[in-house]
């Protein structure tokens, strides 16, 4: 009832800049709010009622995207194979899993990160952590590194920039299922994924002749030419979430316009603190990060305060336990939410709980990520659960940060192209070759 945009501000919260001109925070934050949502509650509105057929386990979540966003390699060419590498994704799923797949990117203001320590120590010199673009620089120097307030303008017009292309790419052809052969991204042509990737391909097109034949196409069937791309980010920096929260017009509700779905991660998740609290008062669909120390109470206490009215498709838990410990504490876990009748979506993040120092290098194994995903699955079905989505840290780009998979990636071979600014992303290759094998896991689901 005392819910106000500002009211997070009387609550503890964690990882936060520390901006040290207040009087220029002020003004861009005021410039903020008189700019142009960038998305709308029409959006919003769509994107529940998409995810609530997951919560139903009528449909499967893919939510997948950089693990930070850069403003030195934006460009379209990025976004272009970001779109692509979902579509790909989705398509596998879809056809080979047998299930309707609601795709949302982590895109379009993804530019914030936690993390684990405030500063950063390198030969002898200590400065403050990189926490993403839209507040420091990545570059190892003092005067990058201090929190500068006009990075949130630069986040703005950038997610606009990428938005625009995104709804151009799913309206303006390239979603057309009749072009689904190039879709593909050259270097996945070098390997056995594309004959798999071709073989659905081919029976896509044979299915769509047949429908063509029977008068259904896609002058008159848009869902055949058209597709839906969702937004999302972690709702990290909420000055910037504040200043883009708006009251929608038709409806009196209130919406983060910043992205379609916001989420909270692990370390900003506690129930009285401000990152909980901001989000309580928003409509949009919504994330939780948990992670192996998490309980079915604390799970319970987060609906309550995030979801009161339990809607379907409103909050959706990720789980982000690691490999290793996946099956040691979900188990119980399950069991104790089933009792509660909740409309939750659960998801699994197989990147977070599985990364290990190779060298100077931060990675993640794909046996590992493929394991954590299996044992989400598995462990779900046990316990009556429908396991609704992924949520994975990935590129259209051919890098070189994870190892294993078909590409038979080393530890030898990371330092090859290996471009995060953050966390160690899969290639297309590793997230095509993912999706294949989930979508067996959601067939047997489905069942």
């Amino acid at each position: 009832m005392n819910w106000t945009k500002k009211s997070w501000r009387n609550y503890p919260i964690k990882q936060q800049p520390v901006y040290p001109d207040e009087q220029e925070l002020n003004q861009i934050l005021n410039r903020l709010e008189k700019l142009p949502p960038l998305v709308f509650a029409g959006e919003v509105r769509n994107l529940q009622k998409a995810l609530t057929r997951v919560s139903r386990g009528e449909a499967f979540l893919l939510q997948g995207g950089d693990c930070a966003e850069s403003f030195e390699n934006f460009g379209a060419n990025n976004i272009r194979d970001m779109f692509k590498m979902l579509l790909q994704m989705a398509i596998v799923l879809t056809f080979a899993g047998g299930c309707p797949v609601v795709k949302i990117g982590r895109i379009a203001g993804q530019f914030a990160k936690p993390r684990s320590s405030d500063f950063e120590e390198l030969n002898g010199v200590k400065l403050p952590s990189y926490r993403g673009d839209i507040i420091n620089g990545f570059e190892f120097d003092e005067k990058a590194r201090i929190a500068n307030p006009q990075r949130m303008l630069e986040a703005y017009y950038q997610s606009a920039t990428t938005l625009n292309l995104l709804r151009g790419f799913a309206r303006g052809g390239l979603a057309d299922l009749h072009e689904v052969h190039r879709w593909n991204l050259d270097f996945l042509k070098k390997n056995e994924l594309h004959k798999q990737y071709i073989d659905i391909s081919e029976k896509i097109s044979q299915a769509l002749a047949f429908m063509e034949a029977c008068g259904i196409n896609t002058n008159n069937t848009p869902s055949l030419r058209e597709v839906a791309i969702y937004t999302s980010h972690e709702a990290l920096l909420l000055p910037y979430e504040e200043a883009l929260t708006r009251v929608d017009s038709l409806s009196d509700e209130i919406y983060d316009c910043s992205a379609h779905m916001l989420w909270i991660g692990e370390r900003t998740r506690a129930l009285n603190e401000a990152h909980v609290h901001f989000l309580s008062g928003i409509k949009n669909p919504m994330g939780v990060k948990v992670g192996p120390r998490v309980s079915a109470s604390e799970i319970v206490a987060l609906s309550r305060a995030l979801n009161p009215s339990n809607e379907e498709g409103r909050l959706n838990i990720i789980i982000r336990m690691g490999a290793d410990i996946i099956a040691q504490r979900l188990p119980e876990i399950f069991k104790e939410l089933k009792k509660e009748g909740l409309n939750l979506i659960y998801s699994i993040d197989p990147m977070h709980g599985n990364t290990v120092k190779a060298g100077n290098y931060k990675t993640r194994e794909f046996d590992k990520i493929m394991q954590e995903v299996r044992y989400f699955f598995e462990i779900a079905r046990a316990e009556g659960i429908y396991p609704g989505g992924v949520h994975l840290e990935m590129t259209g780009q051919d890098v070189t940060e994870c190892t294993g998979g078909a590409s038979n990636i080393t530890e030898e071979s990371l330092k090859k192209r290996y471009e995060t600014q953050c966390d160690p992303r899969l290639n297309a290759d590793q997230a095509l070759e993912l999706a294949f094998l989930i979508a067996d896991l959601v067939k047997k689901a489905k069942k």
